[in-house]
């Protein structure tokens, strides 16, 4: 699943199943063997928690930091069906509306006036009430990993999800889905890693070659950027924009976050040999990462900005939570660290 730490049991058995960013990746929400955890992640601030004594949770959703959060049964003893998403009322600490589907829910994603349920070969779009309706319905590719990005700006609302061509990404406005939906081919291979920026201007993605990284215009469909994040294969695990869009993060399964410059391309790093284009391979014109750190033991993280343009955030899968700061020259360095499931509220 793009830009979400999701397993089936936890790493070193430290209960975490599941982690993930808010809307505006200014909090994270934790998936549990025994409930949620809600962090704010700059500064690092344990929010809230629910433990369950019945059951843990595979996914949950938050609705930017409103009471509202979407969750999903998961782990060796889900709390409830993995067939069910479950709209939980933090205020009232008890669950207000319920979805069943026939398949598990791959994925869930919110806005203030919509609930999107990502099945492995459907997409199911509700009004977001007391009372659930289901409004429509988009027949999707084969999707897994549960690939979907809803823009939660209350002037768009686009939706982008896998095509049903390999490599493709649809993308469709819930606010006019009678107009059929738009068709980039983003890539060969399968896809791998799709991501929104906040205003719902730019789509990036990623296949699971994993190699390049593609932005696009989403009003135009028309390519912005090709970044290289590596030579070898690799599975990218998460993809963000910081709140202007001017740059953008990238994890994977090398233990590397990658750092690009997107609104001024000239920052990135380019190969003395980009002067020969056209003669050499297009791989010497690459854009590369003006900035990249590593987390250790090559583990499974998710990337965001941190709360001002000149920091980084990991939230990786054994609970290490890393920030690394940006100098103006560009480079990188490690800033705090934190076990933030061993943290408490107080």
């Amino acid at each position: 699943m793009s830009n979400a730490i999701v397993q089936t049991t936890s790493h070193g058995s430290n209960g975490l199943l599941f982690a993930g960013w808010n809307q505006d990746q200014g909090c994270f929400a934790c998936g549990m063997e025994n409930g949620f955890r809600i962090y704010n992640c700059d500064p690092l601030k344990e929010k809230e928690r629910q433990d369950f004594e019945d059951g843990g949770l595979g996914y949950v959703e938050m609705l930017f930091r409103c009471n509202y959060l979407a969750l999903v049964g998961g782990g060796p003893r889900p709390k409830y069906p993995v067939n069910k998403v479950i709209i939980w009322d933090d205020l009232k600490k008890e669950h207000v509306a319920e979805l069943e589907f026939v398949s598990p829910a791959k994925a869930v994603k919110l806005r203030r006036d919509r609930i999107v349920v990502v099945l492995e070969r459907q997409i199911r779009i509700f009004n977001f009430t007391r009372n659930p309706q289901e409004l429509y319905q988009i027949d999707t590719a084969h999707n897994p990993r549960g690939l979907c990005c809803l823009c939660p700006n209350s002037n768009n609302s686009l939706l982008a999800y896998p095509g049903k061509l390999t490599g493709h990404v649809s993308l469709v406005d819930l606010a006019d889905v009678v107009r059929p939906p738009v068709d980039i081919s983003a890539h060969e291979a399968a896809l791998s890693c799709i991501a929104l920026n906040l205003q719902g201007t730019r789509l990036a993605t990623a296949s699971e070659k994993g190699t390049l990284i593609r932005v696009y215009e989403t009003s135009t469909c028309e390519q912005l950027l090709e970044l290289r994040r590596g030579a070898a294969h690799a599975n990218i695990y998460c993809i963000n924009f910081n709140q202007d869009s001017s740059l953008l993060c990238v994890s994977s399964d090398h233990g590397t976050v990658h750092v690009f410059a997107s609104e001024d391309p000239a920052r990135n790093r380019q190969s003395s040999l980009a002067k020969a284009r056209g003669i050499l391979p297009k791989y010497f014109s690459s854009r590369w990462s003006f900035t990249k750190f590593q987390v250790p033991d090559g583990l499974h993280c998710i990337c965001a900005f941190g709360s001002d343009k000149k920091s980084i955030i990991a939230i990786c899968e054994d609970g290490s939570y890393y920030k690394y700061a940006l100098s103006s020259k560009g480079d990188c360095h490690r800033d705090s660290y934190c076990k933030f499931l061993q943290m408490t509220d107080d």
